[in-house]
């Protein structure tokens, strides 16, 4: 993450500029455009700010481009494979797109695929879903299941020879939370933690109306649950935010969970539904979800302040330093 090495800084005509990952220390990286390189330090323009990261909190910087998935492969031991033909962006395994040249299938057979990558997340107050990210263990839900919360498990389902066995981990932590977006990433920490199936995140953008996606949650509890639809619209406006709207089944619980296309994608999250109407779900689309992973370190939840849903960057130096007239 970046650390308090980070500021904030204004700046007013940089001639150098070139889109770049930049590779942190403690294994986060930072996606934007470089507008200056010096001996003690990388500017680079994020979208809605500029950050001044110094040299020696770099690893390395790589263009931004798309190539094949040097992840390492599940082991013999687990039962469920991940998506193949999958891709990572340079510098960012964190988590995985997928080619668009990946087909199409049936939703029994990437409920088979993808199944285990779909969690239910349990707090004193509730549950709701989620879905890994990446092997490692960390995972999205909404903002709302989490809210307010302290402790936190997530089950993780497996199907083997037929049975559908359970194993509940309890050492979460709360990583980042937007709660405008109602975004949040979590990951497991059990020392017995193995590698996980994750999904891939595609793009909502390329759906048309009418596509058929699926969802995959726990609806009032029942774990697992698949319910299909198709989207109804891409453009649906509640309370100034976009949101996919389908006619898959949802029901409190399935907050948290993926909305997947058909070539085994998360296009959305899924997050709420008109109480009194059928077939009436909403999703967050998939590329809010990204800006929220490639920016969690702006995100990122304040241990010190577990009350903040997020934490403020220390500011510019200049300010630090002006006396109060």
């Amino acid at each position: 993450m970046l650390k308090q090495c980070v500021s904030l800084l204004l700046l007013l005509g940089c001639a150098t500029v070139s889109a770049a990952t930049v590779e942190l220390k403690g294994k986060a990286s930072v996606t934007g455009t470089i507008l200056a390189e010096k001996p003690d330090q990388i500017i680079i323009d994020i979208g809605y700010t500029v950050l001044v990261i110094p040299r020696s909190q770099v690893l390395s910087i790589g263009k931004v481009s798309v190539v094949p998935n040097t992840a390492p492969s599940p082991t013999p031991s687990s039962t469920v494979p991940v998506v193949p033909e999958a891709t990572s962006v340079v510098g960012s395994d964190f988590f995985r797109t997928a080619l668009s040249s990946v087909q199409e299938q049936s939703v029994r057979e990437l409920v088979k695929l993808l199944g285990s990558a779909v969690v239910q997340v349990r707090t004193p107050g509730g549950l709701g879903s989620g879905f890994f990210i990446n092997p490692e263990g960390f995972l999205i839900t909404n903002f709302h299941v989490v809210e307010n919360e302290t402790q936190i498990s997530v089950e993780v389902y497996d199907l083997k020879d037929g049975q559908l066995g359970r194993k509940s981990y309890k050492q979460v932590c709360i990583v980042a939370l937007n709660k405008f977006g109602d975004l949040a990433l979590l990951h497991i920490e059990d020392k017995d933690a193995p590698k996980f199936v994750n999904v891939p995140l595609g793009q909502a953008d390329k759906l048309s109306v009418g596509d058929h996606v699926f969802a995959i949650g726990s609806p009032l509890g029942l774990e697992r649950t698949v319910t299909e639809g198709i989207l109804s619209t891409k453009t649906r406006e509640i309370e100034g935010t976009l949101y996919l709207q389908t006619t898959a089944q949802i029901n409190p619980g399935n907050s948290g969970g993926p909305l997947f296309n058909m070539r085994g994608e998360v296009v959305g999250v899924i997050n709420m539904k008109i109480t009194f109407g059928e077939g009436l779900g909403f999703a967050i689309p998939v590329e809010t979800v990204q800006h929220f992973l490639n920016h969690r370190d702006a995100y990122a939840y304040d241990n010190d302040n577990p009350s903040a849903p997020y934490r403020y960057l220390e500011p510019p130096s200049r300010t630090q330093n002006k006396k109060a007239e």
